[in-house]
C-alpha cells in the first residue's frame, strides 16, 4: 500500500489557487472546528503557537477527516524537527527564515529518505505510515511530501534567485510581517517599498515555476496580495477571528 497522495501538492503544481488560513490555538477541536470550514489548507503552527510534538499530532488527527490539508509550521528548520512532524503524519512543512539555497537543499533532504537525504527510518510505528499499514511509504513518500519555505527578510530576498533553483522546494512563502520590521517599517507591512519587494518576489517566484505564497490579515491586503499573484494565501488567524468577532460582540450589546 502506498503513502496517500498529497492533494495539496498537486493542486500548487497545477497552479491552482488555495485558500487557507492559520490556527494559533495549539487545540485539536478548535482545530477540527477549523477543519469544518472549507479552507483549502490550513497552518499548524509551530513557530508562534504554544504546539509541540503530541498537540501537532493531535491536531493532524483532528483534521484527517476533514478537506482541508493540514500545513505543518516548524519552530526552525532543524532535521529533527522535520522527522518527527513528518513521522506524526505531516504531508506538507513550511519552514521559516530561509536565508540561502545551502539551506533549502538541506531542508530537502531533511525531507527525503536515504540515499537521497537524511530523514530517520523508523516510520513503521508511526501515525505516518497508519502503524504499519502503508507498507510502501518508504519507497513512496518522498514524493508525496511537500515543502514550503518563508522567504522573509533583507537577507532571504537577496538570495531568492538561488533558492527558487533549488530542486525539492514546491512553494516560496513570504513573510510580511518579519519582512517589513527587517525593512525598518515594523508593523507596517503596506509601506509602498514593502509591498514593492513582496510583488516582485511573488513574480520571481511564479517565473521559476514555483508556487508562492502569503498571509494576509485584511480584506485589503488579501485583494492586493491576489493582485500580485499569490497563489496559495492564507486569509486569517484563528485566534484574531475570535478574538474580533468577540470584542465586536461585546461592544454592540454593552453600548446597546
Amino acid at each position: 500500500m502506498p503513502t496517500p497522495v498529497n492533494r495539496f501538492k498537486q493542486s500548487l503544481a497545477r497552479g491552482d489557487r488555495q485558500i487557507g488560513c492559520w490556527m494559533n490555538f495549539a487545540e485539536a477541536v478548535s482545530a477540527e472546528i477549523m477543519g469544518t470550514a472549507g479552507f483549502d489548507w490550513l497552518v499548524i503552527d509551530g513557530e508562534h503557537a504554544p504546539n509541540d510534538i503530541r498537540s501537532i499530532r493531535d491536531q493532524l488527527l483532528a483534521l484527517s477527516s476533514s478537506t482541508s490539508h493540514p500545513v505543518v509550521r516548524v519552530p526552525v528548520g532543524e532535521t529533527w524537527m522535520i522527522k518527527m512532524v513528518l513521522d506524526a503524519g505531516a504531508q506538507t512543512v513550511l519552514v521559516p527564515m530561509v536565508e540561502s539555497a545551502d539551506q533549502a537543499r538541506a531542508l530537502v533532504r531533511a525531507c527525503r529518505y536515504p540515499p537521497e537525504g537524511t530523514r530517520g527510518v523508523g516510520a513503521s510505528a508511526s501515525r505516518a505510515t497508519m502503524f504499519g499499514i502503508v507498507d510502501d511509504y518508504m519507497q513512496t513518500a518522498d514524493q508525496q511530501i511537500c515543502l514550503l519555505v518563508q522567504v522573509e527578510n533583507r537577507a532571504g530576498m537577496a538570495e531568492l534567485d538561488d533558492i527558487l533553483q533549488v530542486d525539492g522546494v514546491d512553494g516560496v512563502f513570504v513573510g510580511p510581517a518579519d519582512l517589513s520590521a527587517d525593512m525598518g517599517f515594523q508593523g507596517d507591512s503596506t509601506r509602498p517599498e514593502v509591498r514593492a519587494v513582496i510583488a516582485d518576489a511573488m513574480t520571481r517566484i511564479r517565473a521559476a515555476g514555483k508556487a508562492p505564497g502569503i498571509l494576509a490579515t485584511t480584506d485589503e491586503s488579501t485583494q492586493a496580495y491576489l493582485e500580485m499573484g499569490a497563489q496559495f494565501l492564507a486569509v486569517g488567524l484563528d485566534v484574531k477571528l475570535l478574538s474580533d468577532s468577540a470584542r465586536a460582540l461585546a461592544h454592540r450589546w454593552k453600548t446597546a
